[in-house]
C-alpha cells in the first residue's frame, strides 16, 4: 500500500489531521526518534485537538452568532440599572446546567443583545449546540414550513439546540398564527433545554403585541417560570455614541 493509498484510508476512518499531515509527522517522528507509544500519544493528542478545533467552527457556523462586541467593551456604568453578578452568572452559563432561562428586559441601545451574544458565544465554547435568532426570522421559519410533517421537524429543529437563543422578541406584533408558533417552538424546550431571550417590553406590555392577554399569560408563564429575568434601565447607549460623534464633528 503506498502513501497516497494510507492516506486515503486515515481519511476514511475519519482520522483527518493524520491524513493531512502524515508527512510532517512521520519527519517529526524521525528526527526526535520517537518510540511506537510515543508516536500513538502525539497522533491522538494532535487528533483531538483538531477535532475540538473543528467541533468549535462547526457550532460557532450553525450558532449564526454573526459579528458581535465582547464584553469587554460593555460599558457597565452606562446603565441606571443593571444587575452585573446576575449578567456574569450567565455568562458564566450558571442556568444551562439546570434548563432555566435567561431573560433581558431592556430598551433598544443598552446591550442585551450584545449581552445575549456574548452568552452564546461562551456557549459555543463550551461544546454546547447554540442558535442565535431573532423572534421574526424564527416565526418566518416556522410560518413557511408547507405541511404539518415539516412544520414539525422545524420545531424539533428549535427544541434540539441546546442552548436557543430568541432576540428582539416585542419590536412586532403577532397574529394568532404567529403567537400559536411561538409558544409551541418555546414549549417543546419547556424544562428541557435553556432560553436566552431578548425583550424591548416589560412583561405586563406583553398583551399589546399579542392577540390576546390570554395567550400573552401563556407564554410568560412558561418562558418566567424557570427564568433569571435581568433588566436593565437607562439612555440609549447608542444615542450616546451618535452625539459624540457629532460633537467630535462639529469640533474638527
Amino acid at each position: 500500500m503506498n502513501q497516497i493509498d494510507i492516506q486515503k484510508q486515515l481519511k476514511s476512518l475519519n482520522l483527518l489531521h493524520l491524513s493531512e499531515n502524515l508527512d510532517d509527522i512521520m519527519a517529526l517522528a524521525t528526527k526526535k526518534r520517537m518510540t511506537h507509544v510515543q508516536l500513538l500519544e502525539h497522533i491522538v493528542r494532535l487528533e483531538q485537538d483538531d477535532r475540538a478545533r473543528r467541533g468549535l467552527l462547526r457550532r460557532t457556523r450553525r450558532a449564526r452568532l454573526g459579528r458581535f462586541k465582547a464584553m469587554a467593551d460593555f460599558d457597565w456604568n452606562w446603565p441606571t440599572k443593571i444587575d452585573r453578578p446576575a449578567v456574569e452568572s450567565a455568562l458564566r452559563l450558571d442556568f444551562v446546567s439546570g434548563a432555566r432561562n435567561i431573560v433581558l428586559v431592556a430598551s433598544q441601545g443598552l446591550g442585551k443583545t450584545m449581552i445575549a451574544q456574548n452568552i452564546a458565544h461562551q456557549a459555543v465554547l463550551a461544546g454546547h449546540t447554540v442558535l442565535f435568532v431573532t423572534a421574526a426570522q424564527m416565526l418566518l421559519d416556522l410560518a413557511a414550513q408547507d405541511s404539518a410533517r415539516a412544520l414539525d421537524r422545524r420545531l424539533k429543529h428549535y427544541a434540539r439546540v441546546g442552548c436557543l437563543i430568541v432576540d428582539e422578541l416585542g419590536y412586532l406584533s403577532y397574529d394568532s398564527r404567529n403567537a400559536d408558533l411561538l409558544y409551541q417552538a418555546l414549549s417543546l424546550r419547556y424544562e428541557k433545554k435553556s432560553l436566552v431571550l431578548t425583550t424591548n417590553l416589560a412583561f405586563s406590555a406583553w398583551p399589546t403585541i399579542f392577540p390576546s392577554a390570554t395567550s400573552a399569560t401563556a407564554l410568560i408563564d412558561r418562558i418566567v417560570h424557570h427564568a433569571d429575568v435581568i433588566k436593565i434601565d437607562g439612555e440609549s447607549y447608542r444615542r450616546r455614541e451618535a452625539e459624540a460623534e457629532k460633537k467630535a464633528k462639529k469640533i474638527t
